[in-house]
C-alpha cells in the first residue's frame, strides 16, 4: 500500500438496485480496486454498505456507486456518510452481508 491515508466511507444507493446483481457487481468493483467492506440489501429497497481502502480508490468507488453499478441497475442516487481516515483497515475483504 501507498503511504496516501486510508478512510472508510458507508453508502447507500437508491433506485433499482435490488435483483439486479447490483450487491456481486459492487463486490468485484471493491475487490479490484483493492478496497475492503460490505454490502447488502435493505428492506426499503436500497443497497447500504461500507468501503475502506486508500483514499483515491474509495473516491473511485464512489464514482462507481453514483454512476455505473451493475448492468440492469438504475441508480437515482447515492449517499455517502460517516466519512473518516482510519489507522488500519476493519475488514478483511468486501463480503455480500445476507
Amino acid at each position: 500500500m501507498s503511504n496516501e491515508d486510508l478512510v472508510s466511507l458507508d453508502y447507500e444507493v437508491f433506485g433499482r438496485v435490488q435483483g439486479v446483481f447490483f450487491r456481486k457487481y459492487t463486490q468485484a468493483e471493491g475487490k479490484k480496486l483493492g478496497l475492503v467492506g460490505w454490502v447488502q440489501n435493505t428492506d426499503s429497497g436500497t443497497v447500504q454498505g461500507q468501503l475502506q481502502g486508500p483514499r483515491s480508490k474509495v473516491k473511485e468507488m464512489q464514482e462507481w456507486l453514483k454512476s455505473t453499478g451493475s448492468p440492469k441497475s438504475r441508480i437515482s442516487k447515492a449517499e455517502f456518510k460517516n466519512k473518516k481516515t482510519v489507522q488500519s483497515l476493519e475488514h478483511s475483504s468486501f463480503s455480500i452481508v445476507k
